[in-house]
């Protein structure tokens, strides 16, 4: 199939695709700073660079956009065009996000990965944030090492 998009029209879709600061982390930061949750962004010294993390609480979480990291919703479909192109990238992208995945748990963080569908509804954003928030809570009261 053939690109829908002049080049230039591509080109400047693609210009616009941000790594960091997004909307949806934005949306997670925004809920976890109105909690008194305070947090670190894209700390260089973790496997990752997870988007947001609590290093009290020794929580990364990655807030990953459903196309580019290939999640199980419409929005993560592959594109119909170039898949000889669309097709490595974005399993190269998933296997990067379980072997830094892998690479924090083993280094005692807890990982946590927030879809960019899930945070257009509040209410699955709160109860996985804070699901995740209470879990690592209970063990840091408990004493229990996390990892």
């Amino acid at each position: 199939m053939v690109d829908t998009r002049s080049p230039e029209q591509r080109r400047r879709i693609m210009q616009a695709v941000k790594t960091k600061d997004t909307g949806p982390e934005w949306v997670v930061r925004r809920f976890l700073h109105s909690r008194g949750y305070r947090y670190r962004l894209h700390p260089k010294n973790l496997p990752g660079r997870p988007d947001i993390v609590l290093p009290g609480r020794r929580l990364a979480i990655f807030v990953h956009g459903c196309f580019w990291h290939s999640h199980d919703c419409p929005k993560g479909r592959a594109p119909k065009s170039k898949l000889d192109y669309w097709g490595p990238k974005l399993e190269a992208n998933r296997e990067r996000d379980i072997r830094k995945a892998s690479e924090l748990e083993g280094m005692g963080w807890t990982v946590l990965t927030i879809w960019q569908c899930e945070t257009k509804d509040e209410a699955v954003l709160a109860k996985k944030l804070l699901s995740a928030l209470a879990c690592e809570q209970n063990a840091i009261d408990s004493g229990i090492e996390i990892g």
